[in-house]
């Protein structure tokens, strides 16, 4: 690092990036017409849902990158009348996680961002994701709960002051930390992502930062995504008030 990262005092000063270009391979059998981050929910878009936690968390602009049947999600964009400020960053081709806040970066000028998964909900609240990340003049942080079993997940090992040391590949068992999907990334993180070929954020970009001063807010409350026909079902039991995942 150059120096301590600055981060601005409100989450309201920091766009937010919703990665919501995949191809939902795995959840197809029980969404087959529409990108996951449109699946309905309770009655409601997913994507929906996870506009109205952040505007709860007083963000108020949103950039979402999409893919894979992107012109589903620009359509519901244009209908959408929610507080949050939207705009769009279509990849014409599959870029990966990474790639895609690569092209929303040139496209927007983005020095700062909060990127988040498009098929992925937390209840834990953000405004300490952003007070770890200033407290250590850290390039980012990353949004962490604790599960009971973090093997489809992957895990995150980190220190007492909160530091990542390192990303655990999915498959190793047991209770343990996971990153919510939610990550703060300064300009040294951004400035650092290839942009000339597809690239994961986690698996290359993120990963390349433990131990160089990434650094994790541990939450607390429900968590949940939707890649999975499982998964899914589970999230439509947590938002009709009826059950949960951890």
């Amino acid at each position: 690092m150059t120096g301590p990262a600055t981060w601005p005092r409100r989450l309201s000063e920091i766009p937010a990036l919703v990665l919501a270009g995949g191809a939902g391979t795995r959840l197809r059998p029980a969404v087959p017409d529409r990108p996951k981050a449109l699946a309905e929910i309770a009655g409601r878009p997913f994507l929906e849902h996870l506009l109205e936690r952040l505007a709860a968390e007083g963000i108020v602009r949103a950039i979402l990158c999409t893919g894979v049947m992107g012109d589903q999600v620009a359509r519901w964009a244009a209908r959408y009348s929610g507080p949050v400020e939207l705009a769009l960053s279509h990849e014409s081709e599959p870029a990966g996680t990474g790639g895609a806040v690569a092209l929303a970066r040139r496209r927007f000028g983005l020095e700062r961002t909060l990127v988040l998964n498009g098929d992925t909900y937390f209840e834990a609240p953000l405004a300490p994701l952003l007070a770890a990340a200033s407290a250590a003049g850290a390039p980012g942080a990353l949004l962490a709960v604790r599960v009971p079993d973090t093997g489809r997940y992957g895990a995150l090992e980190t220190d007492a002051a909160g530091r990542v040391l390192r990303f655990v590949e999915k498959g190793q068992r047991g209770p343990g930390l996971i990153s919510a999907g939610a990550a703060l990334l300064g300009p040294e993180i951004l400035a650092a992502i290839p942009d000339d070929r597809p690239v994961s954020l986690e698996d290359e970009v993120l990963a390349a930062w433990a131990g160089r001063g990434l650094v994790a807010a541990v939450g607390e409350g429900r968590f949940v995504d939707i890649g999975t026909p499982e998964s899914y079902r589970a999230a439509e039991e947590m938002f009709a008030g009826t059950g949960g995942v951890r």
